[in-house]
């Protein structure tokens, strides 16, 4: 068996080459419980509303007046809605609705407006309404996770 002698500079690298991946599988990881979701009450009544005459007026020839979606689109509500989502994050959802939609002009609408109506789809979909406004940063928005059900209370 050989020893190997290690000078102070390079058992810092050998320390850093061991951490280092321990770090970025802690960048990876889930977000802690301590985390928000579409149940903590993440947009308010008052978006939700604005968004509704906007939703009406670029989405619904789509989607359905009803959000349940149409012959070229798909429902905005309901289980399969829902299931497709469930994992993701809000930000995941605001750049799909932003990038993508309206889909005769995509990323025509302020961000403002993509925030309203995603509020709006929130409420049409029973998540609960809060005291602060959806945000209008993708990079805030994926903070929330949206989860499909409603998760057990916390002991």
């Amino acid at each position: 068996m050989t020893t190997v002698k290690l000078t102070y500079p390079s058992a810092i690298l050998v320390v850093a080459a061991i951490a280092t991946p321990l770090c970025l599988l802690r960048a990876q990881a889930p977000a802690s419980s301590d985390s928000r979701s579409v149940w903590d009450g993440v947009y308010t009544e008052e978006q939700a509303k604005r968004g509704e005459p906007i939703y009406h007026k670029e989405c619904a020839a789509c989607h359905g007046d009803m959000l349940t979606g149409g012959e070229s689109a798909p429902p905005l509500t309901g289980g399969a809605f829902l299931a497709n989502w469930n994992g993701l994050t809000m930000g995941d959802l605001f750049d799909r609705i932003r990038k993508t939609m309206p889909q005769s002009a995509p990323g025509r609408l302020t961000r403002q407006q993509d925030a309203d109506i995603l509020a709006f789809m929130l409420s049409v979909n029973k998540f609960p309404a809060g005291k602060t406004e959806l945000y209008r940063q993708s990079e805030m928005l994926k903070e929330i996770r949206f989860e499909a059900e409603k998760p057990a209370p916390k002991k």
